[in-house]
């Protein structure tokens, strides 16, 4: 089930979250969550997901961010990358991502990096493409998607298919 935290009642900043418990966010847009808050709320909203590979999905998470931070990215753009699938994977709310303390840039940069149901590639693309920031931290995805010791333990059929999906994309952004 999605987390949508309510707004914080003291005005205070709200402790950090860790995935071991429940936590609440302040709404405020005059704070901005850190980067370390923005990580342990990704790893708390994916908690027991797992990939394809039945790895935990924060590794994915991490990989992307560090791949981010490897490719001269900004802090907005790491916490979008750490926050990238939250919302397609329905692990957080649009509704938490409009309210949560985070710059417009991230906030425009995951819902770029957010598939919607039945959309094609090339608007999906055209999306990334348009949005500042979002085509780094879809390569840094991309990257980690198609690292072939990742995809080594999927079956012969999904290794395949993902790896046709990965290079279709990289050509539609240009990154080929």
């Amino acid at each position: 089930m999605p987390h949508d935290p309510g707004p914080h009642d003291s005005g205070a900043p709200a402790p950090s979250p860790s995935p071991s418990h429940s936590f609440s966010l302040s709404l405020s847009l005059s704070l901005s969550l850190s980067l370390a808050e923005v990580e342990a709320v990704a790893r708390a909203a994916h908690a027991g997901q797992t990939d394809k590979a039945g790895r935990p999905y924060a590794e994915h998470l991490r990989a992307v961010a560090e791949g981010v931070r490897r490719r001269g990215g900004d802090d907005e753009q790491i916490a979008a990358a750490w926050l990238h699938d939250a919302v397609e994977d329905e692990a957080l709310t649009e509704r938490w991502l409009r309210e949560a303390a985070l710059t417009r840039r991230t906030r425009d940069i995951v819902l770029a990096l957010t598939k919607r149901p039945g959309e094609p590639p090339e608007a999906y693309a055209a999306r990334i493409l348009a949005t500042p920031g979002a085509p780094l931290v879809k390569q840094a995805d991309l990257a980690h998607n198609a690292d072939p010791a990742r995809l080594a333990v999927l079956d012969e059929a999904t290794r395949t298919r993902l790896a046709e999906k990965y290079t279709r994309m990289r050509a539609l952004l240009g990154q080929s």
